[in-house]
């Protein structure tokens, strides 16, 4: 099961980080469909949020064909997202681990490989649009 975390001082509201994080969750394979999400009631209690932010991420969730409410049962995952060679996908994030130890090696932070791996990424994209 997901387990969430905030980040306060992100700018981003929390049901969109909610609604993130189970993006990200299905994209890596953590979810699947068929498991269930954590009430709101669960969430509530772990992150001291508003039961309506909860339930405005799951709507969101069920809009985009995510996951599906079922009454007195919950939220279940109703699709994956994670791309269909898991042995590709194990290449390439294997790759991505070497590259930031070099860039840790290099005196690099978190915060300095996060701003340059964005910007590279956005570069990316930006071209082959």
């Amino acid at each position: 099961m997901i387990e969430f975390h905030l980040d306060r001082g992100s700018g981003v509201s929390t049901y969109l980080q909610l609604v993130h994080q189970v993006k990200h969750a299905l994209r890596l394979g953590v979810l699947q469909p068929g498991d269930k999400l954590p009430t709101a009631k669960e969430v509530v209690a772990q992150l001291a949020i508003n039961p309506n932010t909860v339930l405005k991420a799951y709507r969101e969730l069920e809009r985009e064909g995510l996951a599906i409410g079922r009454p007195g049962q919950g939220t279940f995952v109703r699709r994956s997202l994670r791309i269909a060679d898991a042995a590709e996908q194990a290449r390439l994030a294997a790759q991505l681990s070497a590259w930031v130890g070099q860039a840790r090696r290099a005196g690099l932070d978190q915060e300095d490989v996060e701003a340059l791996f964005a910007s590279v990424l956005m570069d990316s994209f930006r071209r082959s649009a």
